[in-house]
């Protein structure tokens, strides 16, 4: 996606040749919010934080439909404020180490599948869920409880299926080891006084996130503290994709700027919104989608709405769901054909569900 992203804008350049124009392509405010949870939940992950939230609920249970309700929801809720990314890096290979402990290895395709999906579908809720929802709230000037309101039903029907799909899991009787985490708990020394930092540097940036406090000084904040606790974690930062949000916002300035093509995209686009955003996203994934379709019309809520059930489908629907793949293809390479059947029909199943709603 980066490549692509910086391919089509200096191929676009060549119609819009570069000038201080470019610098007002570039929604700054997007790339500061975003940069700045980003370091934040790197610090929390970096703490053990998620790990030992996940292992603390995991150990109450007692059997595999118990089991699998807890690894399903950790993903499900947590990437409403984590983002989806953050919820799948964490609590995927968390999921794969205690089936694997418990011998309940068979349970890995449909978990680990269930997983994704409501990591995908829970981080719909909010705008810092995943970056297209960020960027689409910042575009549409909505109210924070305006686009909860918005994606609440969807995500309400989500739940709920994703509960079925718990319930129709086989029931049996689990003895969990305690101690099974022994190798994983060495994520979960973290320092206490740097985890109180982090989520009050988290609540900072939902200050911007909601328009309370200008997203450049969230941004000094944060990058002051993560110099001061510890400046490795700004390796952590997903630079790939902060730079993909820059070439795209050239490319869709740049095309802009070009009234006949302008005018056709906005005429393909008028009234099919939500369809277009999510077959897009089949092919290209939500965020790009997203950026590209978002200048070509003003009807904000429908992308809102497409791009961010379009992360269903196909593997690369959502770049977050190759997270769970590669994670899954590591420990059962042999069965990578039977994953992406499993996971392709899901979605479907899913997708099909909501578009009805």
């Amino acid at each position: 996606m980066l490549a692509v992203a910086i391919l089509l804008a200096v191929v676009s350049s060549i119609w819009n040749p570069p000038s201080k124009a470019y610098l007002e392509y570039i929604d700054f405010r997007v790339l500061g919010i975003l940069f700045s949870l980003m370091l934040v939940m790197a610090g929390l992950q970096e703490n053990g934080v998620f790990h030992k939230l996940g292992r603390k609920l995991v150990e109450r249970c007692t059997n595999t439909r118990k089991l699998g309700f807890v690894l399903v929801f950790l993903c499900f809720f947590s990437s409403m404020l984590l983002t989806n990314d953050v919820a799948l890096i964490t609590f995927v290979p968390f999921a794969i180490l205690t089936l694997q402990m418990t011998g309940k290895e068979k349970l890995l395709i449909p978990i680990v599948t269930a997983q994704t999906i409501g990591a995908n579908l829970g981080s719909m809720l909010t705008p810092m869920g995943n970056p297209q929802n960020l960027y689409l709230y910042g575009l549409s000037n909505m109210s924070f409880i305006d686009f909860l309101c918005l994606m609440l039903p969807y995500t309400l029907v989500a739940g709920f299926v994703l509960l079925l799909f718990v319930l129709v899991q086989k029931k049996e009787n689990l003895l969990l080891n305690v101690e099974m985490d022994e190798e994983a708990k060495e994520q979960e020394t973290g320092n206490k006084r740097q985890v109180i930092i982090y989520f009050i540097l988290f609540g900072v940036c939902i200050s911007s996130v909601l328009r309370i406090v200008e997203w450049y000084v969230v941004l000094g904040i944060v990058i002051l503290f993560i110099l001061i606790l510890d400046w490795r974690i700004l390796k952590k930062a997903d630079y790939c994709l902060l730079f993909t949000f820059i070439g795209f916002f050239v490319f869709i300035g740049n095309i802009g700027a070009i009234s006949s093509i302008h005018d056709m995209l906005l005429h393909v686009l008028n009234g099919k919104e939500i369809l277009i955003a999510i077959n897009a996203s089949q092919i290209i994934s939500n965020v790009p989608a997203a950026i590209l379709l978002s200048g070509f019309t003003n009807n904000y809520e429908a992308l809102i709405i497409g791009t961010n059930l379009g992360g269903l489908g196909t593997l690369i629907a959502s770049m977050a769901s190759l997270i769970s793949y590669k994670q899954l293809v590591n420990v059962i390479p042999e069965h990578k054909g039977k994953y992406l059947l499993y996971f392709t029909a899901a979605n479907v199943i899913f997708l099909g569900i909501l578009l009805m709603v």
